[in-house]
């Protein structure tokens, strides 16, 4: 008796469909389930590292306000001293360094900060954040801080744990490796979950390996455009994939523009107290900030003192959350006058999508609300991985990797469709080389399997193609 060969590692074969427009997904029903069927099981890992850090990364936003609230809060007091005093208070307990940037008090109970790079003991790519009362300009306390977003060292630690597990430039492979195939595992759960028939997707009444395969693809169902999200801006800041998408917007002219720091002809001369990089540099910080003040620059802002004698004072908003605000000037150190303005509002579309992807990727943007929303998206996947390991164990039958693709596959896939989806692989291939290079291995790994099966059959049925 003829057996006809599964196409499904995951379902009982079901009958052909005779219906022309359904050959189609016929034909690639069989290779889109392999496909999501390998990265489930060899990309799991790395998806399940990134989903417990990015699930503590999005708790350590409401952590840091606890663990430090003594550098970041204060009573309010009556009125607050100019900024000028703020910082010459954090100068004189911390003469070490240079001042890098100065982000005045946001709120009545907030503290001011005072961000020193070339401190000794700290790390080169961070700053050292002195926390000064703004009423008593009395310092609170210093921690080494990283990153635009302010970051202090419990964030710092988890987001650098999610980014690169702490093993540098090479532990980045990770997490762009896991970035660049979650958008392919959950397009592909998607396919196949729409693919199956009504009646095999229901959870209520199943049991054992049917259960877990309802429960994987149901809640895969909802989450997936999550999935497809986290994925998509995670690879913006990656290393390749991340180097080839910036040289993309560069080329269509998207990229961030950023407000220019020269300062006037005047600039270096007339300046008066201080040094270049000194925060006193010039008209000093408290006309700097009235200047930026003038311009609808509202808190929270980050002053940045000029680099040399032909540079200005750059002010910038710096709110994340919506509405976001992220406008700059530039202020000339001799004069106080505003030589620049550059609004967010002018920024270019893919410039702006980026900087809301990355923010609400980062759960700025929403706040509690986004960052408690990311950690459900975080346990889902968890979750999800957990289910698909537990129907492999519960499939407990054939190889350790499954049935392969059955031959002849891709010959039953039109070639209007073949061809256009070939070069789509290819070109994501060359943008995003984790995910192309991996899947040649996984493709010429899965077309041995069949040739070790197909001869297998061979020899088992003496080379008689009847006998099967």
């Amino acid at each position: 008796m003829t057996t006809a060969p599964s196409t499904s590692t995951d379902e009982a074969p079901q009958p052909p469909d005779p219906a022309p427009a359904k050959s189609v997904r016929a034909g690639l029903r069989p290779l889109v389930l392999r496909l999501h069927f390998y990265a489930g099981v060899l990309v799991a890992p790395f998806l399940l590292v990134a989903a417990l850090t990015g699930l503590l990364y999005a708790a350590s936003f409401q952590a840091e306000k606890i663990v430090y609230d003594h550098e970041l809060t204060v009573p309010v007091g009556d009125r607050k001293l100019p900024i000028s005093e703020q910082v010459a208070a954090a100068r004189e307990a911390h003469p070490e360094g240079t001042i890098a940037a100065v982000r005045p008090s946001p709120g009545a109970d907030a503290t001011t900060r005072v961000m020193l790079s070339g401190t000794p003991g700290v790390d080169p790519g961070h700053t050292l954040a002195v926390f000064v009362d703004p009423y008593t300009a009395k310092v609170r306390g210093e921690l080494e801080q990283y990153g635009s977003s302010g970051a202090l060292p419990l964030r710092t630690w988890i987001d650098e744990f999610h980014r690169d597990l702490h093993l540098g430039e090479t532990g980045r492979l990770y997490s762009e490796f896991a970035a660049s195939w979650l958008w392919v595992i959950a397009g592909g759960g998607l396919v196949l979950w729409f693919s199956r028939r009504r009646a095999l997707r229901r959870i209520r009444g199943t049991s054992g390996r049917r259960r877990t395969l309802a429960l994987h693809g149901g809640v895969g169902v909802w989450a997936a455009a999550g999935f497809i999200f986290l994925s998509a801006t995670g690879l913006t800041w990656s290393t390749y994939a991340g180097a080839n998408i910036g040289e993309l917007r560069t080329s269509l002219g998207q990229e961030t523009p950023s407000v220019s720091a020269a300062a006037g002809e005047h600039a270096g001369h007339d300046a008066a107290g201080g040094t270049t990089g000194d925060a006193a540099h010039g008209v000093g910080l408290d006309k700097v900030l009235a200047a930026a003040r003038a311009e609808g620059l509202d808190d929270p802002v980050e002053i940045v003192p000029p680099a040399d004698e032909k540079s200005a004072y750059v002010v910038q908003q710096i709110q994340r959350s919506w509405p976001t605000k992220q406008d700059s000037v530039a202020v000339d150190p001799a004069s106080g006058e505003v030589t620049d303005v550059l609004r967010f509002d002018d920024h270019p579309v893919l410039a702006k999508l980026t900087r809301w992807g990355i923010d609400l990727h980062t759960g700025n943007l929403f706040g509690l609300v986004n960052q408690i929303a990311l950690m459900a998206l975080a346990f889902t996947l968890i979750l999800l991985i957990l289910w698909g390991y537990r129907m492999w164990w519960q499939r407990g039958r054939g190889s350790a990797f499954g049935r392969p693709i059955p031959r002849g596959a891709w010959q039953q896939v039109p070639p209007y469709v073949l061809v256009p989806l070939l070069a789509v692989i290819a070109v994501l291939g060359y943008f995003v080389p984790l995910l192309g290079i991996p899947l040649a291995a996984f493709l010429a790994v899965d077309i041995v399997l069949g040739e070790v099966a197909h001869r297998r059959g061979r020899r088992t049925y003496g080379g008689d193609p009847a006998a099967r």
